[in-house]
């Protein structure tokens, strides 16, 4: 069947698509097993079931299917259908990563920054940051500029930093716009810093967005405590 033709059947509607999606993965198609397996994970059209979501992440990814192989990995380090285990979750990663899957890539980093299930090496895990971010992953675009702005794993470059966030921020992540617009502000570039305030708080979800507009409350600036919901006035979630 031609790929197109395949994703067209397995990937609709869940609860329309869930009996194909089924009969395929049965039959050894790996799309199908991920597909599945994160179907199981949400419990969209079919029970949740984070152990058989597992089962069918492991089946495609033994046979290397990266997609699989992240999912595997976040299975591990969540501890969904199974004990979490870290250090397993990062071997999935790696060769998920190795075969250069960005989502992979962004959530070995993850690891290596913090030192969960590996030896802690920020240099590293700004080099997957970095691998990530140039196939054009916004979430490490921004980590790569907090790697840039804070000195981890490299030597600190506060202009590197701004390049990054503003990256990060255009492609629609709220985290690079929020630090980019923190970055404006120390420049003293309020009307800038306010719109990609006003970004992040617009895409940010709960209770993130309560976060920023409480942080910017308490702003010298009053351009950017004008951000901030006045007294009484409700958060739209």
């Amino acid at each position: 069947m031609p790929p197109g033709r395949l994703q067209s059947i397995i990937g609709g509607n869940a609860c329309e698509a869930a009996p194909w999606v089924i009969s395929a993965a049965r039959c050894g198609v790996a799309e199908a097993q991920v597909r599945l397996g994160r179907m199981l994970l949400a419990g969209q059209g079919v029970a949740r079931d984070e152990v058989a979501a597992l089962s069918w992440f492991r089946h495609a990814a033994d046979k290397g299917d990266p997609e699989a192989q992240n999912m595997m990995a976040r299975c591990l380090e969540n501890g969904w259908g199974t004990a979490p285990d870290a250090g397993d979750a990062a071997r999935w990663y790696e060769r998920a990563a190795s075969a250069g899957h960005a989502w992979a890539q962004y959530n070995l980093g993850h690891l290596l920054l913090d030192g969960n299930g590996v030896t802690r090496d920020r240099s590293a895990a700004l080099q997957f940051y970095l691998k990530a971010a140039r196939q054009g992953h916004v979430r490490a675009m921004n980590l790569v500029g907090r790697c840039r702005e804070e000195g981890w794993g490299t030597k600190a470059d506060r202009a590197a930093a701004r390049r990054w966030y503003h990256r990060s921020a255009v492609g629609g992540y709220f985290r690079g716009a929020y630090n980019y617009a923190s970055i404006l502000a120390a420049e003293g570039c309020m009307e800038g810093a306010a719109f990609w305030f006003a970004h992040a708080i617009a895409h940010a979800p709960e209770p993130t967005r309560s976060n920023i507009r409480d942080a910017l409350s308490r702003q010298p600036h009053r351009r950017l405590r004008a951000l901030a919901p006045t007294a009484g006035e409700q958060i739209a979630g």
